[in-house]
């Protein structure tokens, strides 16, 4: 491992000069050897298959608030499909995450934003990270920037302290970094524990601490609990993440996540507040994305031989199971001769629709997707009407 720091800054006084020239001269290298991520965790993440990461594309919200219950802010989680262009002008798919948070903490304006590009086995390509504080007397922001660079993953921190700014570079081999875990992949990670409802037994990942330091990453499954959201209860599945710095003290997540991947609440041990969520998804099965809601009515007809016009059938919470048939028997505001019995079945999963090209590097800017629909009309003495769905995604861009 090697790194070099550098600083610039504002105005400074002749005796400043010697500290500045300090922050220009390159740190020594480690002695230490580099940690090491074991075999459970290496063989968790070469268990991931496509058609798992699939059902995990989907954006999400949760609310901010203090230990007192008070909003604070909002927190933003989005995982799609998208394309990354490498050095040589290769495009290749990618998992695409973006996440920001905005809000107080003490009365004051603070906020993070990430924007992360990912393989299909979680291997960071490129990332970049931003989170300030606005201090009355010192504001502070800080971005980080991870890039693969050949054989080397190169790290960028720069911290930003009123006018002065220092920056730190530090590049890992690309062969001591198998099991890494960026910010970005954690937060797919999670979602694919909460399909699983496993945590890899005494895996250890690693990860980056809040100096840039290569450390230890785990992750504890803390059971279920069942909590109420929007006056429907659901079962969630608690995992705690943890951060073992070798030089702090460890720093632990916990994530109360729905079944499909959906989060429910995080907190952050030892600090006050949380995000929670505060109207309940609708969750998705295994086989596809939930059907669009809808809502059902008829109108009386107007003599026996007139039709009874349907709609599509309300796309309430499927029961368990795939493939469902629903069936439900309308009978008509007047007398006739015979009961009208309406069927719906519910349209198959549409394919996630591919991002097309950006104009830079990365990809991912820009709206694209694609929207699929299939519809049938029969008429006859019953009348029956049957809908298909329509299913749009897009990769958001910084």
């Amino acid at each position: 491992m090697s790194s070099k720091v550098y600083s610039t800054g504002g105005k400074r006084t002749a005796g400043a000069g010697g500290s500045r020239a300090k922050d220009h001269q390159p740190s020594g290298a480690e002695c230490l050897p580099l940690p090491e991520a074991n075999a459970e965790a290496i063989d968790f993440l070469s268990s991931l298959h496509e058609e798992e990461l699939q059902m995990l594309f989907f954006s999400e919200t949760l609310a901010m608030v203090s230990d007192t219950g008070e909003p604070q802010g909002e927190l933003t989680i989005e995982v799609q499909r998208g394309k990354y262009q490498e050095k040589l002008g290769v495009l290749t798919y990618c998992l695409f995450v973006h996440a920001s948070s905005r809000g107080f903490l003490d009365k004051m304006l603070c906020g993070n934003s990430l924007l992360g590009y990912l393989s299909e086995k979680l291997e960071l390509m490129e990332q970049h990270s931003q989170d300030f504080i606005k201090f009355l007397i010192l504001p502070m922001e800080r971005k980080t920037s991870l890039l693969k660079q050949d054989d080397q993953l190169a790290v960028t921190r720069s911290i930003k302290e009123g006018e002065e700014v220092k920056t730190r570079v530090t590049s890992f081999p690309w062969s001591s970094i198998k099991g890494f875990i960026s910010e970005a992949a954690n937060l797919v990670l999670l979602r694919v524990m909460a399909w699983r409802r496993m945590v890899p037994s005494n895996a250890r990942f690693l990860t980056l601490d809040t100096e840039g330091k290569l450390c230890y990453l785990t992750y504890q499954d803390l059971g279920f609990q069942t909590i109420q959201v929007d006056h429907q209860q659901a079962e969630v599945f608690i995992v705690e993440q943890t951060v073992h710095s070798e030089e702090g003290i460890p720093m632990s997540c916990q994530y109360y996540l729905l079944s499909d991947g959906h989060l429910a609440k995080r907190i952050q041990v030892g600090s006050p507040g949380c995000c929670i969520i505060t109207k309940m998804p609708i969750l998705r099965e295994e086989g596809g994305a939930p059907a669009r809601p809808r809502q059902i009515s008829a109108a009386a007809p107007r003599s026996p031989r007139a039709h009874l016009r349907l709609p599509a059938l309300s796309a309430a919470a499927p029961a368990g199971g795939r493939g469902h048939l629903r069936c439900r028997v309308l009978r008509p505001l007047r007398p006739v001769a015979s009961v009208v019995t309406g069927l719906g079945l519910l349209p198959p999963a549409q394919p996630f629709p591919l991002p097309g090209a950006g104009g830079r590097r990365p990809l991912g800017g820009g709206l694209s997707g694609a929207q699929a629909g299939t519809g049938q009309e029969t008429r006859g003495r019953a009348g029956t009407r049957r809908g298909g769905c329509a299913f749009r995604a897009a990769v958001l861009g910084e």
